[in-house]
This record gives C-alpha cells, sequence and structure tokens, in this order.
C-alpha cells in the first residue's frame, strides 16, 4: 500500500499516478470493503476543524493528493515533489482500466439527472464498461429500511468499484460507514463525474499546470465556491506556515548511556578481578 505524509491533520498517500490507479484497482480486484478519499484543501480544513471527520479521512485506505496546494505542501514540509491526483484525472482512468481488466463499477450519488446523463455518456463513451448499477438517493436522510436495500443492491451487484458522488463530507462519512457493509473499494469522486459528461468544463492544461484551476472554476461558480477559495485557502496556507515555521527536528537515534566516574571505577575493579 501507498505510504503516507501528514498534511496538517490528515495522512495523504505519496507516489505516482500509475501507482494509485494500481492500488485503488488492487483493493477492486480483491473486492475489499475499502474507500478512497480525495483531499483537496476543501477536505484538509474540513478535518482540521472537526475531530470526527479527521477521524474518517484518516480512515481511508488510499487519501490522494487532489490539488495544487495539496501537492505543494509535499514539497514544502518533507522537500517530496509530488505529482496531484485529481478526480477529475483519475475516474477516466479507472474506467479504461476497469474496462481492459474486466471489473465490474457502479455509481452511487449525484442527482437523477446527472445518473441518467452518467448512463447516456457511458453508452456512447465507454460501451464495453460493466456497469452494474447506478442509483442517486433522495436528498434527504434514507430510512434504516432503505440504507439496507440500498447496500443488499450495491453488495449484490458484484461491483469492483464503487464510485460515490455525494460531495465532501458526505460522500467521505458514508463510505466510512460503508465499510464492512459493501464488499467494494470506493471512491469519492465529488464533482468530477460532472466534468466527465460534459456538464462542466474543465480549466485549459495551462491554468491546470500553473496553480489556477481554482481561479476558472470560481468565474465558473462564484457565489458557492467564493468562500471556499478565499477564506478556505487563506486558512490553509496560514495553518500550513505555522506548522512549517513550528516543526522541530527531533532525534529518534537511542541515546548512548551516560557512564559516571565511579561507575567507571567500580567496572575497573571487576575487569582486574576476573582477568
Amino acid at each position: 500500500m501507498l505510504s503516507k505524509e501528514r498534511i496538517l491533520s490528515v495522512n495523504v498517500s505519496r507516489g505516482k499516478r500509475t501507482e494509485f490507479v494500481n492500488s485503488i484497482l488492487e483493493l477492486g480486484r480483491k473486492r475489499k470493503s475499502s474507500y478512497v478519499c480525495l483531499a483537496n484543501v476543501h477536505m484538509l480544513i474540513e478535518a482540521h476543524w472537526s475531530e470526527s471527520f479527521k477521524k474518517v479521512v484518516n480512515g481511508a485506505d488510499i487519501v490522494t493528493p487532489d490539488g495544487m496546494p495539496v501537492t505543494k505542501s509535499f514539497n514544502t514540509l518533507y522537500g517530496i515533489q509530488q505529482e496531484r491526483v485529481d478526480g477529475m484525472s483519475l475516474l477516466p482512468l479507472l474506467l479504461e482500466k476497469s474496462i481492459e481488466e474486466n471489473l465490474s463499477v457502479y455509481f452511487y450519488g449525484s442527482s437523477a439527472e446527472i445518473i441518467k446523463r452518467t448512463m447516456s455518456f457511458i453508452k456512447r463513451d465507454y460501451p464495453s464498461l460493466n456497469v452494474v448499477g447506478m442509483y442517486s438517493p433522495p436528498f434527504r436522510y434514507l430510512t434504516e429500511a432503505e440504507e439496507e436495500a440500498v447496500i443488499d443492491n450495491i453488495a449484490s451487484s458484484g461491483a469492483n468499484i464503487v464510485f460515490v458522488a455525494l460531495g465532501c463530507p458526505k460522500q467521505e462519512q458514508w463510505m466510512a460507514d460503508m465499510r464492512g457493509r459493501i464488499p467494494s473499494v470506493m471512491v469519492g469522486i465529488g464533482g468530477a463525474l460532472s466534468v466527465l459528461i460534459g456538464l462542466q468544463k474543465r480549466a485549459p492544461l495551462w491554468m491546470q499546470r500553473n496553480s489556477l484551476e481554482w481561479l476558472y472554476r470560481l468565474l465558473q461558480e462564484p457565489k458557492r465556491l467564493f468562500k471556499r477559495y478565499f477564506i478556505t485557502n487563506s486558512t490553509y496556507l496560514y495553518l500550513l506556515f505555522k506548522e512549517k515555521t513550528g516543526r522541530k527536528k527531533i532525534d529518534y537515534r537511542i541515546p548512548t548511556p551516560q557512564i559516571s566516574n565511579r561507575e567507571k571505577a567500580g567496572n575497573e575493579i571487576l575487569e582486574n578481578k576476573f582477568s
């Protein structure tokens, strides 16, 4: 499994994008009940303020560095050059690999309209993909009977990978609750599904490479994203600065025992006695 480094309150996995894909596929092949969080700044700040949500994210089998600020934090704190592993790039890669390996997938979450469009999109662009189920839950808490029916439906479908599109932090909490109940790897993809099927456009490549994708998204949805990008991101930078400047180097070497002059003298007497 991928190793992790702590960024603020969250243990974020590190490695190449291909290693993330292979690790998720391996969990899917085994149908191991597990989950994957895609950690951007919003998620890290949510985890910083909420002890319960921090436990949810840190309980994930894999936490990908989604977002340039998170990837750059690896270099800031540890001197590690980390590749970005975002949902909008990860989702199509997992779909393509699922076709190659004949793994089945299930889509859970989002709106009924998006699920309907996803079905049409998959038939057109991924006709060989083995989709064993799609479900858009109502915008309310499910009753116990409804929840059990959903769990039974997903578990009996034989899905190797369940893509969960409920948004942060709801999807992460749902995946944590479903661990041990759904025998699949669950991947929290958030809004990546809307981008995949073409409902939302992604920033041009030059903006992605220059850490400006947030600006592109802000211009698309200013009312919804203003607080996240200007307040949440500012808080993140402040906390990261505090963590960077407040770190102390710890010497993990086992200290050499200090021997007093009296002990030295005693040792010399014993050596002479038995020599």
